[in-house]
């Protein structure tokens, strides 16, 4: 169930908010423990089982965690270790068993189909939020949850079980204890939700159209001005498709009380790379941070190790995307950019104006999300050549001058959108307490919904990008 359908906002939703509202305060979890398991099993019932079996180990081997920390810390390594590589291993069978399996019969000469079942949706969020409980339980930087339906309210509640944001047990335990509806975050949420909404039916879907015309052209027939508006409207189809989502996640997380971790801070104004990633997709960037680049050394134990560090924490990003060897240059790409940023032109950049800093930073971000959408790794450098004029490529060609005529207004629009001076005008608005400002504000996001509605209404469905992650 996507939040982007009628469905959601306007039968899911009420419903939801309406018997949580009416629950008395000891059930309240239960009751939005039910109601996510009925969000995530709208797709695919039969995955509920898997969840409920999910929650159950999890919930069991923090327990065994803590026990065990307190008398053998090499029992409890052979558990968190046991328990790590069952995650992997459910996840790679998931995400990557296709990908392997086909790479394999290639590579021995098969021509047969690979046959795979389809993953349960936001398996990469939920089992990365398990895993840093668990990893925080072994610590000792958490207790073991003790309240069965609180743990199962953390790894499935709805807003944040799909695409996240991923939120640490630590964070996220004592809202688990009281999260009342409050008046002023139920209008928080509600905006907040609409803005995502919005970005994601208003912009997000208006760009893809452009995208997936000029994506489905052969790459050779591509001009550069078709390959850099087809790069360009996918970045920014990207950014509100995600941002959106999350939006929406968060001003849900409001509505029943709780507050989840900020994902984008507008990523497009960065001034480096290392900023980029600190301000997209910002809980995800934590989790490798504090589980994995952390763990192995950080920046701590010299050039070399720091460099190790950071192409093992990229590669794990770019395979966490996708099973592609593209999502795997992905990767590295940003491994090399961060590496070179750090230890190579650090001091150069310094001396550069802020305004071509951004440039630059915004210039590589788009190059390197031609990896991300492309198929394969051939198609992506393809591409690549073609935004450069490789292969003959004209300047202009009538397909690429026919598809800006159209979407030259939504880019301008999304620009604008992707950079702050919008949140700024938003929030400025929002703030004025006076009685007029006021009923501005119930106009102007009340226009905003019925334009959303509108959108609804007359495009096909079209999924969020993340859910495929």
């Amino acid at each position: 169930m996507a939040f982007s359908t009628l469905f959601f906002p306007f039968v899911f939703l009420p419903i939801a908010l309406g018997l949580y509202a009416i629950t008395p305060r000891r059930l309240k979890n239960l009751v939005l423990v039910l109601e996510s398991l009925v969000f995530f099993a709208w797709g695919n019932p039969v995955y509920v089982v898997l969840m409920l079996l999910f929650i159950a180990f999890h919930y069991f081997t923090g327990l065994e965690l803590e026990r065990l920390g307190q008398r053998s810390h090499a029992l409890a390594q052979l558990v968190l270790v046991s328990a790590v590589a069952v995650d992997l291993l459910a996840l790679g069978y998931y995400k990557y068993y296709g990908f392997l399996a086909g790479e394999l019969s290639a590579l021995v000469g098969g021509t047969g189909k690979v046959q795979t079942l389809a993953a349960p949706i936001g398996i990469s969020f939920f089992t990365f939020s398990a895993l840093s409980y668990l990893f925080d339980v072994y610590r000792g930087k958490t207790e073991a949850a003790r309240n069965v339906i609180d743990f199962s309210l953390y790894i499935s509640f709805f807003p944040k079980l799909v695409s996240g944001p991923i939120a640490a047990w630590h964070d996220m335990a004592p809202q688990l204890r009281d999260h009342p509806i409050r008046r002023y975050k139920l209008s928080s949420g509600a905006r907040r939700f609409v803005v995502g909404l919005c970005k994601k039916v208003l912009l997000a879907n208006t760009l893809g159209t452009t995208f997936y015309a000029l994506s489905a052209m052969p790459v050779e027939s591509l001009s550069v001005l078709g390959a850099w508006l087809g790069a360009l409207s996918y970045s920014l189809m990207l950014y509100f498709d995600f941002s959106g989502y999350s939006d929406m996640a968060i001003g849900l997380g409001e509505i029943f009380g709780f507050t989840l971790p900020v994902n984008f801070d507008y990523p497009y104004a960065a001034q480096s790379i290392t900023d980029f990633w600190r301000r997209w997709h910002a809980s995800l960037g934590a989790w490798f941070r504090d589980y994995v680049y952390i763990p192995l050394g950080g920046s701590r134990a010299g050039t070399a190790r720091t460099i190790r560090n950071l192409l093992v924490v990229w590669l794990l990003t770019g395979i966490w995307h996708g099973a592609s060897w593209a999502f795997v240059a992905w990767g590295l790409y940003h491994g090399v950019l961060l590496i070179l940023e750090k230890f190579v032109f650090r001091r150069v950049l310094e001396h550069i104006p802020g305004f071509v800093r951004r440039v630059l930073t915004l210039v590589l971000v788009v190059l390197g999300w031609v990896f991300f959408f492309s198929p394969t790794l051939g198609s992506a450098l393809g591409w690549l050549g073609r935004l450069f004029g490789a292969g003959g490529a004209p300047l202009a060609d009538a397909a690429a001058l026919y598809h800006l005529a159209s979407c030259w207004k939504v880019l301008l629009l999304g620009a604008v959108g992707a950079m702050p001076v919008a949140g700024l005008l938003g929030n400025n608005l929002i703030r004025q307490r006076t009685p007029l400002w006021r009923v501005l504000s119930v106009v102007v996001f009340g226009v905003l919904l019925y334009f959303c509605v509108a959108g609804m209404l007359s495009d096909t469905y079209t999924s969020f990008l993340y859910f495929q992650f």
